[in-house]
């Protein structure tokens, strides 16, 4: 059996294995020092530690179990990295340079059962949720990227966006948000933060309770039950009014705004009639909502959607502005490499099963 990646433990965890074994606290602490802020590859690297804590530690943790296995970099800096996990299976980890510093978007699942028929990461059903570790260790293997550089660079931004339903593995999310803010840690502030969820409305009201403030971002791309239904097969399972009483209750616990994602499809949801409908869903909200429209990357397997016009998009834009609805239009990242989320593990999986 594999052993567990040492990133999948949040420190009071790290704390207590330590502290079961016969190691003081501080130990936790010059772990952390080793693997967050000085980045090393190996416990025998952890030269102040007691011989006997490397011993331990590498007797039942690694530090490394991603491999990248393909990297596709695109023209305005933007990287796709495949990696590969310890059993084999491929999950995608993004880089994205932004005007406000370096931000990554993470996968949180070997595939994807939520069913949105114009992605590509549902193309492959999901086989397993990633651990703690394996999400971290996603950052981890960017940063070490960045820190090869030698430029003095650091990711600073995360979005849980990639990949997978991050909800439906709920318990290694938490843990994940946990480890990367602490201050001791990678020290990425929970305002720079931002968990994209499909709309599962116990989850959502889950998040609520547990007193995170990071961002929240819902995908929702339809504004009534028919065509969400027709675009998000999770909509069956979770109509809209059922999705929108959950984020009324979030909005009243925690009195922080909500990004509603819109994935724009010609001629299929970005009419000027779809945006008023919008207006009108989320007009009670406009204090704490915003809307971020995203232009379609297509998807070889979903030729029956096209990106939609350029007229459309301002059409669409101009029409929430005057409702009252704060929106933006997403910036295009990569879309001179795979661009679409998953579409580059698709094409991989594709090219070594032909």
């Amino acid at each position: 059996m594999n052993k567990p990646s040492i990133y999948g433990l949040t420190i009071e965890q790290l704390t207590a294995w330590l502290g079961e074994r016969g190691h003081k606290k501080h130990r936790a602490s010059q772990v952390w020092e080793y693997l967050y802020r000085q980045r090393v590859a190996a416990f025998a690297d952890m030269t102040e530690l007691h011989p006997s804590c490397v011993q331990l530690l590498e007797e039942h943790f690694v530090i490394r179990t991603l491999e990248e296995h393909v990297r596709q970099e695109s023209a305005d800096g933007t990287i796709k990295f495949l990696l590969r996990l310890a059993d084999g299976n491929l999950i995608e980890t993004v880089l994205m340079r932004q005007k406000y510093g370096l931000s990554v978007c993470v996968t949180t699942q070997v595939g994807c059962n939520i069913g949105c028929s114009f992605c590509a990461s549902g193309l492959i059903k999901k086989s397993r949720d990633l651990t703690s570790g394996e999400i971290v260790e996603q950052i981890m293997k960017v940063q070490f990227h960045l820190d090869g550089k030698q430029q003095g660079e650091k990711v600073t931004h995360v979005v849980v966006m990639g990949i997978g339903e991050p909800f439906d593995n709920y318990d290694n999310l938490l843990d994940f948000v946990n480890i990367i803010k602490h201050h001791k840690g990678l020290a990425i502030g929970v305002r720079r933060i931002t968990v994209s969820t499909s709309g599962l409305p116990d989850k959502i009201k889950d998040f609520a309770d547990s007193g995170l403030p990071v961002n929240l971002a819902i995908s929702l791309h339809a504004a009534n039950n028919d065509l969400r239904t027709r675009i998000m097969k999770i909509n069956r399972a979770y109509p809209i009014e059922q999705l929108m009483e959950a984020v009324e209750y979030y909005l009243k616990k925690t009195k922080r705004r909500i990004m509603f994602e819109y994935i724009l499809l010609r001629d299929v949801n970005d009419q000027q009639e779809h945006a008023l409908e919008l207006a009108a869903l989320l007009q009670d909200k406009q204090r704490l909502a915003s809307v971020n429209l995203i232009p379609y990357n297509p998807v070889d397997e979903h030729s029956q959607y096209q990106r939609s016009e350029q007229e459309s998009i301002l059409v669409f834009y101009d029409t929430l502005k005057k409702q009252g609805i704060n929106c933006t239009v997403r910036m295009e990242h990569g879309t001179d490499i795979d661009a679409a989320c998953g579409q580059l593990r698709s094409k991989q999986i594709r090219k070594n099963t032909a």
